[in-house]
């Protein structure tokens, strides 16, 4: 491991306890903590079971569309590994600023699984884009069918939700762009680093032109796939879709360990929809903070303002911190697994040139 990385590694361990902190303490705020514990303690224990099972079928999911993706280009890999790949997406991307740091790692342990990174990277390109997809049409299915609900529950925060969708769209639109139409994107890209060259926000180096206009044969490589492959395409996003709903679905069995009723299976993934288009593109790691305020406005006429808080130690514990706990449990399994392999290597390695030695003494 690099300075480079150990260096970020600590920035981002260190912005995330602090972020935590704040969220943390902006939650809970004069706010009575051993009422709050019994309110928690007070939910039928056996309604968050099927909530904990939804996130490792979210986690189950993306392992599935990975392995399934390996399956049309030959390579044969196990599910299991593909949910260790899954694990260590999500892992880093739930501790990282906008969720960057999941697939630099994916790609890492991939590799070390002789996986090609050429293949690894399309690949994931492919999950973000369908993935992200999902996220754009159902907020432009709520913008269109449901908007006078989400404005009812949302109240001075709509805006949040308008912002959200928006970067949300302009992400996927300049993905399809840099997929399908290169020459375009380059010509962005290009233009983009001379003119802050020009505003001495950068120094003139022709090595990151030339960087840019090779990085761009990663999106003729997915451009090629999504092609020959439409069929597959379709599938991942149907599945894709089900992966969110599923997430989004710990909320409801939260609000049924409570025993309440009056608000519809389809209105809480609704508003749970709302806030992850909301916060997705936020350069905050899980959108902690924002995620929290959201669902304070959101499910306020929901839980009512007794429950509330317990709701929110339950659902957003569940969907995302047991996510966390879970995804770190398997990418520790993941790491553990590597070591031992190269150490076996290592040690077969050691073996093989000791026999050579020896033969060549014998014959000496």
């Amino acid at each position: 491991m690099t300075k480079d990385s150990t260096k970020k590694i600590v920035i981002n361990t260190v912005a995330f306890i602090a972020i935590f902190l704040l969220t943390i303490y902006g939650v809970f705020k004069g706010e009575d903590l051993g009422e709050i514990k019994e309110d928690v303690l007070a939910c039928n224990y056996y309604m968050l079971i099927p909530a904990v099972i939804c996130v490792f079928i979210f986690i189950w999911c993306e392992s599935i569309i990975i392995w399934f993706m390996m399956r049309s280009y030959g390579i044969k890999t196990k599910k299991r590994e593909c949910f260790l790949y899954s694990s260590i997406g999500f892992f880093f991307s739930s501790v990282t600023p906008s969720a960057t740091g999941g697939q630099p790692m994916q790609i890492y342990f991939m590799k070390k699984k002789n996986i090609p990174i050429p293949i690894s990277t399309v690949i994931l390109m492919i999950v973000t884009i369908t993935y992200k997809m999902v996220l754009v049409v159902i907020g432009l299915a709520i913008l269109l069918f449901a908007r006078s609900f989400v404005a009812h529950y949302m109240g001075g925060i709509l805006f949040i939700f308008y912002i959200g969708l928006l970067i949300n769209i302009v992400v996927v639109t300049l993905l399809i762009i840099l997929v399908f139409h290169q020459t375009l994107a380059e010509k962005l890209a290009v233009n983009f680093i001379k003119l802050l060259e020009k505003l001495h926000l950068l120094r003139k180096r022709r090595s990151r032109i030339d960087k840019i206009l090779d990085s761009m044969d990663l999106y003729r490589d997915t451009a090629d796939y999504i092609k020959q492959h439409f069929g597959r395409i379709l599938i991942i996003f149907l599945f894709t879709f089900f992966q969110r709903c599923v997430l989004f679905s710990v909320t409801w069995f939260v609000y049924k360990a409570y025993g309440l009723s009056g608000t519809s299976f389809v209105s809480l993934l609704t508003l749970q929809a709302v806030i992850s288009i909301a916060v997705d593109m936020l350069p905050l790691p899980g959108g902690m903070g924002i995620s929290e305020s959201m669902f304070l406005k959101l499910f306020l006429p929901v839980f009512g303002e007794a429950l509330l808080l317990p709701g929110l130690v339950l659902s957003r514990g569940i969907s995302y911190y047991s996510q966390l706990i879970i995804s770190a449990i398997f990418t520790v399994i993941g790491a553990l697994l590597i070591m031992i392999k190269q150490k076996n290597t290592d040690i077969d390695n050691n073996k093989s040139d000791n026999n050579i030695e020896n033969t060549k003494r014998d014959e000496m």
